[in-house]
């Protein structure tokens, strides 16, 4: 059997920018497919046609899907049960990516530090919502 994963997110009505910054970040190929054009007979809501049905970011350091939420009450992706764990090689380099997110509008929910089991790491959650765990191997 061949399997392969990727997160999937429901942004509410935010998908095109927020994929575009993560393919800023990550690099990749972005693929964006909007509701213009598409038969949406029979479905239980009516999306806008600007709504994004489906967008992938892949060939880069993340492989992410997304799409739009539809409807009246749209969920936020902004949630502590779930996160994004990004690995970079250093530290010097966890701190470069943590400074992008904050860049952008992104808030330090855990400074990236030295941690207990020898790494060192921090979370930061960005513009979007999204919280990102950031690892690297070893101490500053």
């Amino acid at each position: 059997m061949s399997l392969t994963t990727a997160p999937y997110i429901s942004f509410p009505g935010t998908t095109s920018e927020a994929m575009a910054f993560y393919q800023s970040i990550f690099g990749g190929e972005l693929e964006v497919l909007s509701y213009e054009g598409m038969p949406t007979e029979g479905f239980p809501v009516k999306p806008g046609p600007d709504a994004v049905a489906h967008a992938s970011l892949t060939g880069g350091a993340l492989d992410l899907r997304a799409g739009d939420s539809i409807g009246d009450d749209l969920p936020s992706p902004r949630s502590s049960v779930y996160s994004i764990l990004a690995m970079v090689d250093t530290a010097s380099d966890g701190d470069d990516l943590i400074a992008r997110f904050t860049d952008a509008g992104g808030t330090i929910e855990m400074p990236f530090l030295p941690a207990p089991w020898g790494d060192t790491y921090g979370e930061v959650r960005d513009h979007f919502g999204v919280m990102w765990q950031v690892l690297s191997p070893g101490t500053a």
